[in-house]
């Protein structure tokens, strides 16, 4: 790693001294680029924000409106300071991006949350090539190996049209941005009504005028009768499981959408009938295939199995190190995305 890097990280996040400016900073600053919308990478509190046009919608609705916030086309090149700058997709969620940044001639990537698999709701990723890549490794173990999304989303169809057979309701835990979304996408309406938490109501409404499927659904409401529900797909987010908003719905079979599914006994821990292995993250291989096509010479790793990944990466020639942050990836049962307003 050269002794003046381009992005260097402190209290307040991933800093750019050349640029004077922050990517995905923890604690407020002058000026936030935003890799994508979720609460860890997106928080509230900064003078100025720039990101892509396709997060401008949610962004607004989970920070506030009268944030400042200037957006950019993918690929577009801005100039800070000297410091060339653009966002390339990420795959992550809609509106996600790596965020490429220059300076007389040094490339650095920072990747945000990303996966390589097209799900037909996030603008697909493109791989960015550089020369220090800073990357999550949400899923950065071996074990973490995703199924073909079709037959996952066959298996979402089938447990719940067996549920809507035998009269119970399908609650399905699922992230109220990207997953619920992606689980929108490819679920089979046939089958019965869809009713929704509020958390992911709200967003489908922000979203729905950007998107090119159906997004919409009943809420659920404390006027909601039980017997409306006795077939029907309910699709909450992962701070719902074991609440009184969840209790106030039994009898329901419980399914969790989620890459920690891949773990074994990680369904049997959450109480739940079903776990359906589906993540908005890369997993090995696509952690792997993401180095080898960016081509960097060094890399940081972030969020999740960093020294695992970094000894890994190190094993097969690399210059990985690791650094602390406050992002946190993928998680089953914690509030993950602002909740429910």
């Amino acid at each position: 790693m050269s002794q003046k890097p381009l992005l260097k990280f402190n209290d307040n996040g991933i800093f750019c001294p050349k640029g004077d400016f922050y990517i995905d900073p923890w604690r407020p600053v002058k000026k936030a680029l935003i890799t994508h919308a979720h609460a860890d990478h997106a928080r509230f509190g900064s003078d100025h924000y720039l990101a892509t046009k396709g997060s401008k919608a949610i962004m607004r609705y989970r920070l506030g409106d009268n944030i400042k916030l200037e957006t950019v086309e993918y690929n577009e090149i801005l100039s800070i300071n000297g410091v060339k700058v653009s966002f390339h997709p990420a795959g992550h969620i809609t509106g996600s991006a790596q965020i490429r940044v220059e300076y007389k001639g040094e490339v650095w990537l920072v990747t945000g949350d990303y996966k390589l698999a097209d799900d037909g709701v996030a603008e697909a990723f493109e791989p960015v090539k550089c020369n220090t890549m800073i990357t999550e490794c949400t899923f950065g173990l071996p074990v973490f190996n995703w199924p073909d999304q079709d037959s996952v989303f066959d298996e979402i169809n089938q447990w719940w049209q067996s549920n809507a057979r035998e009269g119970k309701a399908s609650l399905l835990m699922a992230y109220s941005l990207g997953k619920a979304q992606r689980i929108f996408r490819h679920i089979n309406r046939e089958i019965g009504p869809v009713y929704t938490h509020g958390a992911i109501f709200n967003s489908n409404e922000i979203l729905q005028p950007q998107t090119n499927f159906d997004l919409s659904s009943q809420r659920i409401t404390s006027e909601t009768k039980k017997a409306e529900l006795k077939n029907a797909l309910i699709i909450a987010p992962p701070s719902a499981i074991n609440s009184s908003w969840s209790k106030k719905l039994k009898p329901y079979s419980l399914g969790i959408a989620s890459g920690w599914m891949a773990l074994r006994g990680a369904r049997r821990r959450r109480a739940a009938d079903r776990g359906f292995i589906l993540s908005d993250h890369a997993d090995w291989k696509e952690l792997n295939e993401t180095i080898q096509l960016s081509q960097p010479e060094n890399i940081i790793t972030t969020h999740g199995y960093t020294d695992i990944f970094t000894k890994w990466l190190n094993d097969q020639g690399y210059n990985a190190v690791q650094e602390k942050t406050l992002y946190t990836g993928e998680m089953v049962d914690e509030k993950e995305d602002g909740g429910e307003k």
